[in-house]
């Protein structure tokens, strides 16, 4: 098993920006992707941002391209999504999640991916 902790989240005005970290334990090395999915109330989940480990590809949802940069550190078992010139628009609970073995789903499909964090809420306030 995989467990994923995510921290970093908190409350901001537009125009801020937040890091969220998201730490792996377990039995990682299959993992072969990463990514960053977000929830607002009454809204479908919907992939932010994602990391292929095994090469460095990276996929952004349009609304994120521009703004948000998905990073890891290999040390430190840890993926970060770096946020700025956050909007109202982006306040919802977002998740950590991997996907192990089939690198080619690497990307925005939820349902692709089997390991989740608990998340941590973001709150971006006009």
């Amino acid at each position: 098993q995989v467990r994923l902790v995510e921290s970093g989240g908190g409350s901001v005005q537009a125009g801020g920006s937040l890091r969220l970290s998201c730490a792996a334990s377990g039995d990682t090395y299959p993992v072969n992707c990463m990514g960053w999915f977000r929830q607002a109330p009454g809204k479908e989940r919907e992939g932010v941002a994602a990391f292929y480990t095994g090469g460095g590809a990276t996929y952004y949802a349009i609304s994120a391209k521009g703004r948000f940069t998905i990073s890891r550190d290999n040390a430190k078992n840890t993926v970060y999504l770096q946020m700025n010139s956050l909007k109202p628009d982006d306040t919802a609970t977002y998740y950590c999640a991997a996907l192990r073995d089939a690198a080619w789903k690497c990307g925005s499909r939820p349902e692709n991916y089997n390991y989740w964090g608990q998340g941590t809420q973001v709150t971006v306030s006009s």
